[in-house]
């Protein structure tokens, strides 16, 4: 699960419901993908649930074909499990989130890209595929993806480089839309003396 629907599952009680894996329907929608192409399958996750779909990119392959699996296993759309599973919250809650200049992000997501190839991930990675027979689900994480690609030969290794910091900066961008759809969050600016952030949090967690 990812972080957004981590902090959705806490602040709106929201209990994801654990729909079980068909393997056939699963290999069947990834022959579409590949046959077909992603950009119809996205097209049919839209049609079936329009809402969940504002919050998954055209190139999350994983994802959309989640929402198919959902609708396809439950008749109900992954939107309309998670209102339904909704509950009334026992507990008050403070939400605060980090923001800074986007330039400045991205530079340091490329920065951290550049330091994780240094450190050895295209070595952990070829690991990892020898060590396992089936390809793990961590291994569609962003950067190990990638690099399998780069280990069978169809991405050069600048292009590897690029491509890892290319999703990285998407996927951040994705996180920045959902967080900014948190009515309740208070947002910090880390361009800002941490003074002013510090006085920010005090006043919030006063009130």
């Amino acid at each position: 699960m990812e972080l957004g629907l981590y902090i959705n599952s806490l602040i709106y009680g929201i209990e994801y419901e654990n729909t079980e894996i068909d393997e056939k329907l699963r290999n069947k929608l990834e022959k579409e993908a590949k046959d077909q192409g992603l950009e119809k399958l996205y097209e049919r996750a839209c049609k079936i649930d329009e809402k969940a779909m504002q919050n998954i990119s055209i190139n999350d392959k994983k994802r959309i074909i989640r929402v198919i699996e959902i609708f396809e296993k439950t008749g109900k759309t992954k939107t309309e499990l998670e209102k339904n599973s909704r509950k009334e919250l026992e507990f008050d809650f403070k939400i605060f989130i980090t923001n800074m200049d986007r330039e400045k992000l991205y530079d340091k997501i490329n920065k951290r890209v550049d330091i994780m190839i240094n450190q050895g991930l295209i070595e952990e990675t070829k690991k990892i595929l020898e060590l396992y027979k089936e390809y793990p689900t961590a291994m569609q994480a962003i950067g190990y993806k990638e690099t399998k690609e780069y280990l069978e030969g169809n991405l050069t290794k600048e292009e590897l480089i690029e491509k890892i910091k290319m999703e990285t900066r998407r996927y951040a961008k994705r996180q920045i839309t959902w967080f900014k759809r948190i009515k309740e969050a208070t947002w910090l600016d880390m361009q800002e003396p941490i003074e002013n952030n510090i006085r920010k949090v005090l006043e919030v967690t006063n009130n």
